[in-house]
């Protein structure tokens, strides 16, 4: 087979899928990702991700976790915003919800797409393959770069000169021998728009995070009641953070995502509305979005402290419904919402 030709045949295959797009690495492409990856776990950078500790052989290494695979195909599939998503967070009595999960979940769309063209590989060629979107012990922004897709900017996040900021990553491993592609190198020069914006100063040093004060981390992945300290820089953020993104000047070669699935559904919902929502509701409301998966008690928590950042004396009636909420963490921000807007 010539690998060169069926390259290009398999990016034209990939772009006609939906995907915007294409990169080749090698599997042992990210010598030094399991190093960084074992520095960051034991400066505990991870907080409660304890899944980033477990599996750091195959995590660190995408050969180790397929020793079979000679080639990673890293896809990226864009999702860009309409507007500017940072608009949202002066209107203090609605919540404010990260891009990626406005529409339905993406690992659904990503997959169904990678595992088409997945069966076109292998009707094609016969290989083997395993497709992973964001749900394996694979570190897809390294490869992501090692392939040509794109650069982990200084907030540690892919940026594309052709894509911008905006776009998920999926990866086809595969036992073809493909051609690959050249690896992507830092465009971000002096800028660093992405750190200065940072509301809780997240960002150590440029290209490295601590998760345990990053807004993303802290309303999706920790459990539990949040610092207090950290309380009132949240703003009405109730899941995620989209700053270092939104600010990104490399957002201008942006790309216009053309799955209709992306599109804005959730919006910006006033937050006495989503305090209303028990457990049932919640689930029917943010039905097939990424939001369901963090449960009715963490989301009601996010609510609550956005209410209390609300400077809104109007909603402590709402705060007032919660204080007796069987969780810990929910009852303990309705207190504190009270506090601070009494």
């Amino acid at each position: 087979m010539d690998t060169s030709a069926f390259r290009e045949t398999l990016r034209n295959r990939a772009l006609a899928e939906g995907f915007s797009g294409m990169g080749i690495c090698a599997p042992d492409a990210t010598p030094d990702t399991a190093a960084r990856l074992s520095d960051y776990v034991a400066l505990g950078r991870h907080g409660q991700m304890g899944w980033m500790a477990e599996r750091m052989a195959w995590r660190g290494s995408a050969a180790a976790l397929w020793p079979e695979a000679r080639s990673v195909i890293m896809l990226a599939e864009v999702y860009t915003p309409e507007g500017n998503p940072r608009d949202v967070l002066a209107q203090r009595d609605r919540a404010a919800v990260s891009v990626y999960a406005q529409g339905r979940d993406y690992h659904d769309l990503v997959k169904k797409r990678l595992k088409r063209v997945g069966r076109w590989m292998v009707e094609t060629t016969g290989a083997e393959i395993k497709v992973f979107v964001d749900t394996a012990p694979v570190m897809e922004k390294p490869l992501a770069q090692a392939a040509g897709l794109g650069w982990q900017g200084k907030h540690t996040n892919l940026l594309s000169r052709d894509l911008g900021s905006w776009f998920f990553l999926g990866a086809i491993f595969t036992t073809l021998d493909l051609p690959r592609d050249v690896p992507e190198t830092s465009h971000c020069g002096n800028c660093t728009a992405c750190l200065d914006i940072c509301p809780t100063k997240a960002f150590p040093a440029p290209y490295q995070l601590d998760a345990r004060r990053c807004i993303s981390y802290l309303t999706i992945e920790h459990k539990g009641q949040i610092d207090p300290e950290l309380r009132p820089l949240l703003g009405n953020r109730i899941y995620g953070c989209d700053d270092c993104l939104a600010v990104c000047p490399w957002n201008k070669f942006a790309v216009t995502a053309s799955e209709i699935g992306y599109a804005h559904r959730i919006g910006a919902p006033p937050l006495t509305e989503l305090a209303a929502l028990d457990d049932a509701a919640f689930r029917t409301r943010f039905s097939g979005s990424p939001v369901k998966r963090m449960g009715r008690d963490r989301f009601l928590r996010n609510v609550l402290y956005a209410i209390g950042n609300s400077g809104d004396p109007a909603l402590i009636a709402t705060a007032q419904q919660h204080l007796s909420d069987p969780d810990l963490a929910v009852a303990d921000a309705a207190a504190w919402a009270i506090e601070r807007l009494s």
